[in-house]
């Protein structure tokens, strides 16, 4: 598989080289055993995924490309990485509607995707109803067999808890004035407990952070001014290695030059997909389904996006140290400019 190194401003300038087109086209490809050395650790993520089915849903397409993804692969999954919108559209009964069994027990079955199912709430959670987000956040309590894991709003995690690679932190990322949304002394909250995190030493080589909202996006989300002005300034400091989130409905990795850290958006889950159509973005983002792979080791992430082909449509390594390599032939890459 190519490796193509690049400095992070070097490579804002080089996807002025690569089409205009927004990713259209993109490399697919099938995966081998030898993409997958033994000892290395594997999480699978996704967002937007809890559709109303009533509305119409890609979600089992989704799901079922994940389950052939990890069977055909020989992939041992240690967990689900749910980027919030988990449910949209009616939500009867709370911790006891029936769409938990069908969308979420029986779309991801604990034989094929064992381990947590670490959860991050999304603005259809809060806006599509009342009961959707307390729901969200007392399901284990009242399931504690379930793998479905949301401690509270915001929380942090080591993975795997011994002698961790990546230490996570999990926000939630509601900050605009919707119908239901953080109020402003949880928003000052969280700040204050997300700058005491950052500011711990760690052990684990990586740090990464979840989001449901983008900070920035060739997609419907734009410019987030209001996480922008809270956020990004401690990313700077602190360097996270990687920004998950999802809200727009697509795939996407972005880089930039005054920000080390890689921006990622797994928005495919399953609702209806989103445009992509603002220029100025890379070195990927396309309209499409599917989920992204984690694949980790003490000495580099491989972060895959792949479709419901189970096809990888675009690849990228980091290391601790924050290289970014593109595991996608140059030539085949599409980058809007």
């Amino acid at each position: 598989m190519p490796s193509h190194p690049l400095s992070r401003r070097g490579f804002i300038r080089q996807t002025f080289a690569f089409s205009a087109a927004l990713a259209l086209g993109a490399h697919r490809r099938a995966l081998a055993a030898t993409d997958f050395p033994a000892g290395d650790r594997h999480l699978l993520i996704l967002g937007d995924w809890g559709a109303d089915p009533a509305q119409g849903t890609n979600q089992p397409a989704v799901a079922a490309a994940m389950k052939g993804y990890v069977q055909a692969n020989k992939l041992k999954s240690e967990g689900l990485l749910l980027l919030g919108d988990n449910f949209y559209g009616p939500f009867p009964g709370g911790v006891k509607c029936p769409r938990w069994k069908t969308q979420f027990e029986d779309m991801y079955p604990a034989d094929i995707f064992p381990g947590p199912a670490w959860t991050i709430l999304g603005n259809h959670d809060y806006e599509d109803g009342p009961d959707i987000y307390k729901a969200v956040l007392d399901y284990k309590t009242a399931n504690p067999a379930s793998r479905w894991t949301i401690p509270s709003k915001w929380y942090r995690f080591d993975f795997p808890a011994k002698d961790p690679l990546v230490t996570f932190i999990a926000l939630d990322s509601n900050y605009h004035n919707a119908r239901l949304s953080l109020t402003p002394e949880e928003k000052a909250s969280q700040l204050t407990w997300l700058e005491a995190e950052l500011e711990k030493p760690r052990t684990a080589p990586f740090l990464f952070i979840l989001g449901h909202h983008p900070l920035h996006s060739p997609g419907p989300t734009g410019e987030n001014t209001p996480l922008i002005e809270a956020w990004e300034p401690l990313f700077k400091k602190h360097q996270p290695h990687v920004y998950f989130c999802g809200h727009d409905h697509d795939m996407m990795h972005l880089e930039f030059a005054d920000n080390p850290t890689s921006h990622v958006i797994s928005g495919g889950g399953g609702a209806v997909l989103t445009a992509v159509n603002k220029p100025g973005y890379g070195p990927f983002a396309q309209r499409v389904y599917g989920f992204t792979h984690l694949q980790l080791n003490k000495d580099r992430v491989i972060v895959r996006h792949v479709d419901p082909d189970q096809k990888q449509v675009h690849a990228f390594s980091k290391t601790p140290d924050g290289k970014v390599s593109i595991l996608t032939e140059a030539a085949e890459l599409k980058i809007p400019v």
